[in-house]
């Protein structure tokens, strides 16, 4: 191929406008769109939010109301199934009312000591674990600006929350089940 044919070929790939298209693409690379600043946006906060800093929107508290709304999933979860501490207490409440009963108390009184007393202070304590959980659910749900699944979350706990609040209070208050009677 000569030179002749080669300025040819490229004119006719290139065409008549293409020094302005490639110009037109040039500028279009240098104005960033909507979408871009959105990313952009977007990544700020990401970053601000794993570093625990922020730009004083409110963007830093975004791992600190993530972990609420968990504890408050965790908590409610906790006094629905039971915890720990509700255990102890219930053992305490059970020893207590078997020292106070020993050998002298009525039938009714050793069920109310021993039992009873045990029953409602796992009530309490589950109570309060559930409390606690609609309390953080609550407040990470008013803070503005949260992400979808940290505000689901702490819907979760909220709702759960709630539900372990109205069996303690049910329990506690013999609503749902009431202490053995004795036969006399």
């Amino acid at each position: 191929m000569d030179t002749k044919t080669t300025e040819k070929t490229e004119e006719t790939t290139a065409g008549p406008d293409s020094e302005n298209a490639v110009d037109e693409g040039e500028d279009l690379l240098d104005e960033p769109s909507e979408n871009e600043h959105d990313d952009e946006e977007a990544r700020d906060e990401v970053e601000a939010a794993a570093t625990g800093t922020g730009t004083g929107t409110g963007t830093g508290t975004g791992v600190v109301s993530a972990a609420a709304a968990v504890v408050s999933a965790a908590l409610a979860v906790a006094a629905l199934t039971g915890t720990w501490t509700g255990k102890v207490v219930a053992e305490r409440e059970t020893l207590i009312g078997q020292i106070k009963t020993s050998g002298t108390g009525t039938p009714a009184q050793q069920i109310n000591e021993i039992y009873g007393d045990a029953w409602h202070s796992t009530a309490l304590v589950n109570g309060v674990f559930s409390l606690l959980a609609v309390i953080v659910a609550v407040l990470v749900l008013t803070l503005p600006r949260r992400p979808v699944r940290v505000r689901a979350i702490a819907a979760a706990g909220a709702v759960l929350g709630a539900i372990g609040l109205l069996l303690s209070t049910g329990t506690y208050f013999d609503l749902f089940l009431s202490l053995p009677t004795t036969g006399s």
